[in-house]
């Protein structure tokens, strides 16, 4: 009798992993936007740090955005349970965020006039020229900065991953989103590593001792590949970021989804990239509005001060 015991316990565990590994797949789908810009921004943030000093900084960072997912992930489960009906109006806001962002991003980009300056960019720049200043506590305000972004896009992460868990039981989901929260922080954090550092392995690569023709020539490209690398990926971030936020809006209004469906339908075998277009679009114009809306906000403060 225990041996069946056991066997029916090991059955019943391994039909809850093949649930959960479902699950996480669909959920990692649909937080795949915010991964790319995630890992676009830490890549970015960690950059123009000392290059001994890089490693520690990610690693320092990354400790913070586990600490983030233990509070963030037990958050979302009482959420969940206590009052479900919330989700789908986090959802909302976040897809708002993520298109405020991208906008931000496409009009810093192309139109920086249009857009108060950035007076905390312009401090760091000028921290960096100046010897006096102390870069040990220049380092920690930059890790403090990188965990509490890592916060938001992490907040993001296990939103969306719960909006596809609404009929899940409640350890379906706590499975789902330490797994999600684990294999994102492990993912996206070793991934920055290894981006921060091409640069320093392919100099490394060309000033070997004895190194070969082929060696220098594939370090030499990969000095070059390192920086082409960071804007492709704040590339596909801010488009990914358009298609996320703006899907979740497109989906978390019904008469707009269904307005986007039939668009799309008359595509015919095109009808899924349609669909991802135009969530873009109205991703896009949405993010504009927001922006026009917070600039103005921001404004209308800096007067009455």
């Amino acid at each position: 009798m225990a041996g069946g015991s056991l066997l029916m316990l090991l059955d019943d565990i391994s039909v809850i992993m093949d649930d959960v590994s479902v699950m996480a797949k669909v959920a990692a789908k649909k937080t795949v936007g915010v991964l790319g810009d995630d890992l676009a921004l830490n890549a970015e943030q960690v950059s123009g740090v000392n290059p001994s000093r890089e490693l520690p900084v990610v690693w320092a960072v990354a400790k913070g955005s586990f600490v983030n997912k233990l509070i963030l992930v037990p958050a979302a489960l009482l959420i969940s349970y206590f009052v479900p009906w919330l989700i789908t109006p986090l959802l909302m806001i976040g897809g708002l965020f993520l298109c405020f962002e991208g906008a931000e991003k496409v009009v810093h980009k192309f139109w920086p006039r249009l857009l108060p300056e950035d007076e905390e960019q312009h401090a760091r720049i000028a921290a960096n020229a100046d010897e006096s200043v102390d870069l040990v506590a220049m380092e920690k305000e930059k890790v403090k900065g990188a965990i509490r972004t890592d916060f938001i896009l992490s907040a993001e992460i296990v939103v969306i991953s719960l909006g596809t868990l609404t009929t899940a039981s409640l350890l379906d989901k706590s499975l789902v989103l330490s797994l999600i929260a684990v294999v994102t922080t492990i993912g996206i954090y070793g991934l920055v590593a290894v981006i921060v550092k091409i640069d320093d392995v392919g100099l490394h690569i060309m000033q070997r001792p004895g190194a070969s023709n082929i060696a220098k020539k594939i370090g030499q490209l990969m000095l070059v590949v390192a920086p082409k690398l960071m804007k492709i990926l704040t590339i596909l971030g801010t488009l990914a970021m358009f298609l996320v936020g703006g899907g979740i809006i497109v989906h978390g209004l019904h008469s707009l989804h269904l307005a986007v469906e039939d668009l799309a339908h008359l595509t015919g075998v095109f009808q899924g990239l349609s669909t991802n277009l135009l969530n873009g679009v109205i991703g896009l114009a949405i993010g504009l509005v927001v922006l026009i809306l917070m600039t103005f906000i921001k404004k209308m403060r800096s007067k009455a001060h």
